[in-house]
């Protein structure tokens, strides 16, 4: 089982960023979404400083986030690179089968990613993140190229807090056939 510190606070300031965007859609009542936390069991505490220090994941995780965007369902999962290539290792094959069929259930599931050196936010839809996972299974590539995705999908960022992910989302929508 993978170990909980070995992954320590990767992602925790884009996470940080996506729970504070959550909570302003929350208080405007234009979205209602959830970090959804993966189960964890405790091996070492430190009592003192009263943190675990050491722990195991109990199940593998599904996606980062879940919610309701005005009728809408939605899931998806935030992740960061550092360059300008995002390798494909970083999907499970359950997170992939759960988006799947999330969107089977006529929901959208897609993937928010932080390209640290570029210092850009982008939105990927599913449909995208299946043709890149299809075209490595394929035998192709095993990751993309950030010029690889739809530079409309880039999300603005404002009060450098807040990754605005809903107009995407409505272009999303839109895009799909009725």
């Amino acid at each position: 089982m993978p170990s909980w510190n070995s992954r320590g606070l990767r992602g925790s300031m884009l996470e940080e960023a996506l729970n504070l965007t959550n909570e302003q859609y929350r208080k405007e009542h234009l979205a209602l979404v959830q970090k959804i936390p993966t189960p964890i069991t405790p091996i070492t505490i430190d009592k003192q400083h009263r943190h675990i220090t050491l722990a195991y994941f109990e199940q593998k995780s599904t996606v980062d986030y879940i919610g309701n965007v005005q009728g809408v369902p939605v899931c998806f999962d935030a992740k960061e690179c550092a360059g300008e290539r995002f390798a494909l290792q970083n999907i499970h094959e359950h997170q992939m089968q759960y988006m799947e069929e999330f969107e089977r259930q006529e929901g959208v599931a897609f993937l928010i990613i932080f390209f640290k050196e570029a210092g850009i936010y982008y939105y990927v839809p599913f449909r995208d993140v299946k043709r890149f996972w299809d075209r490595a299974r394929s035998g192709g590539r095993k990751s993309f190229l950030r010029e690889e995705l739809d530079q409309s999908y880039q999300l603005k960022i404002t009060n450098q807090i807040f990754i605005h992910y809903l107009d995407a989302l409505s272009r999303d929508l839109d895009s799909r056939p009725s």
